[in-house]
């Protein structure tokens, strides 16, 4: 099993559809014009109104800077580094208001697909419930796929398809507080 790697520096910045930030894809799969599954990491340099993606699971966490305010239909929600990573509905018009100048904040998105984003515990081993899974790290550290054991460096991406049984994330330097974020997917058999 070879796995997809990708530093979030290596990836060109794009305008957001609606020109409010800029965003590093990272994973686009199948493909970038019809993707089910998308990860990405966003710029945020000022307040304003998120893209709508109607039908689309998304999953938000902040990876630098103070936080923001996120309004999700007629629910506020108050996210800041190391905070759990929220799950909202595509479709639902959302406004983001930053608490203290830029962030910086990872996305996963699921169309035709189901999963979930999770802070990696530094050492703890996890298992993927998905078909397909992977890592985003905020240090650099050493991922155990297996037998494998992978170099990964700091806002980087290591992406499995097929998850393997369980993987383990091991911080370069400790104490290391938050040292990553675990993502899951599994496409819809339907819809495939």
């Amino acid at each position: 099993m070879t796995p997809w790697l990708v530093r979030s520096l290596d990836v060109p910045a794009q305008r957001w559809r609606n020109g409010g930030g800029l965003t590093r894809e990272l994973l686009a799969w199948p493909d970038a014009a019809a993707w089910r599954v998308r990860i990405s990491v966003a710029d945020v340099d000022a307040d304003g109104l998120f893209s709508m993606y109607p039908g689309v699971q998304r999953w938000f966490t902040v990876l630098k800077g103070a936080g923001v305010e996120l309004t999700v239909g007629d629910d506020v929600h108050r996210l800041e580094r190391g905070d759990a990573p929220l799950c909202f509905a595509g479709e639902a018009p959302t406004s983001c208001r930053l608490l203290d100048g830029s962030t910086q904040d990872l996305n996963l998105m699921l169309r035709q697909a189901t999963g979930k984003m999770a802070a990696t515990i530094d050492g703890q081993a996890w298992t993927p419930d998905a078909a397909q899974c992977g890592l985003f790290t905020a240090v650099a550290g050493c991922c155990e796929a297996g037998e494998q054991a992978l170099d990964v460096p700091a806002y980087a991406l290591i992406w499995f398809d097929p998850a393997p049984p369980s993987l383990r994330f091991i911080a370069a330097q400790r104490p290391a507080a938050l040292v990553g974020w675990w993502l899951s997917a599994s496409p819809d058999r339907a819809s495939a």
